[in-house]
């Protein structure tokens, strides 16, 4: 009888998180993450910010669920792309590579909330970086795969730094009206340090 009478309490409770986690997402689109606040989130709900604060105790509590979730969602991205892609380590990393971006563009926001400006005061739990770990992973190994194991971690973060410089200043919109496809650029620098040399 307990059960049955928790089962639509919790399922209100995650209706009532998923609702907030939409309206945060929202939120973060239109002013960015440091203005997410619980409680325009719970005048958007029509409750009361002290009732919000029974299913999210905090906004950096909320914020470490839409910072999870998006690494989560990274992460299956990049192992997707990992495990799918048949042939020599090259081949893998540039999948990987392509992955991450096409997931960036179409999730500019949440990418952006994971590799943009960092939010003032907010500090991530170990979770995230457990999770950022399970991204750079499938590319540490294939630098491995590769017959690199010694300069693997360096030639990885080439790969993370470059390739990220370039998502991150297309998805910020700071090639808006340059002459030139970001796309080209993109996959120039994913051939270059793909083969990168010692």
């Amino acid at each position: 009888m307990g059960e049955e009478t928790a089962g639509p309490r919790q399922r209100y409770r995650q209706q009532v998180r998923a609702e907030v986690l939409e309206l945060a997402w929202q939120q973060i689109e239109e002013a960015g993450a440091s203005a997410l606040s619980l409680k325009a989130i719970a005048k958007r709900l029509g409750i009361t910010a002290p009732a919000l604060y029974r299913y999210y105790a905090s906004r950096d509590e909320l914020l470490t669920e839409l910072i999870l979730s998006a690494y989560r969602d990274l992460a299956e991205v990049v192992e997707k792309a990992a495990g799918s892609t048949v042939g020599a380590a090259p081949a893998r990393l540039t999948a990987i590579a392509r992955a991450i971006r096409a997931w960036a563009l179409a999730n500019t926001q949440r990418y952006l909330l994971l590799y943009g400006t960092p939010v003032p005061g907010y500090h991530a739990p170990p979770e995230a970086t457990a999770l950022a770990t399970r991204i750079l992973t499938p590319v540490l190994r294939g630098f491995s795969d590769a017959g690199h194991a010694e300069a693997a971690m360096r030639r990885a973060m080439v790969f993370w730094t470059r390739l990220h410089g370039v998502i991150s200043l297309e998805a910020a919109g700071h090639f808006a009206g340059m002459p030139f496809d970001p796309a080209v650029l993109y996959t120039a620098e994913v051939a270059s340090v793909v083969m990168l040399d010692d």
